[in-house]
């Protein structure tokens, strides 16, 4: 009932005013993300 083929989804939760700013910039910078990433983006990461 193994499967090797598995890909993990990635949940991050990006500040608005550090984390989200600084993913920006590295799309802006054509660095690519992992394909199974998926940010959300909340005011700050202090109410997660």
């Amino acid at each position: 009932m193994s499967d090797t083929n598995v890909e993990p989804k990635i949940i991050g939760f990006f500040c608005n005013w550090c984390t989200y700013a600084g993913a920006d910039l590295a799309g802006v910078s054509r660095l690519q993300y992992p394909p199974n990433l998926r940010a959300i983006r909340v005011m700050c990461s202090g109410t997660v």
